[in-house]
């Protein structure tokens, strides 16, 4: 799901954070980070963009559909009242 560019640059950023007296800390978490991140990662119920953006369109498509739907339904509806009351 995430590629090793993204994790290695949270990684870094974490790294990063450490202040300069735990340097022999930053190797360790160094290591750790990235098998900690890609696990983390790797067990959210997450899609990729692509996957979004498609169902995003879907969902707009059967909106316009629905909203059309209701128009006719309000007209319908209005038809059968001027009928009834005749």
């Amino acid at each position: 799901m995430f590629d090793a560019k993204s994790i290695d640059d949270i990684a870094n950023r974490l790294i990063n954070s450490i202040p300069p007296g735990l340097t022999n800390l930053k190797e360790d978490m160094d290591k750790n980070f990235h098998a900690i991140l890609q696990s983390a990662l790797g067990r959210l119920d997450l899609v990729t963009r692509e996957e979004f953006e498609v169902q995003k369109a879907v969902l707009a498509k059967t909106r316009a559909k629905l909203d059309a739907l209701e128009k006719r339904v309000l007209a319908i509806e209005a038809q059968v009242l001027d009928k009834a009351e005749l």
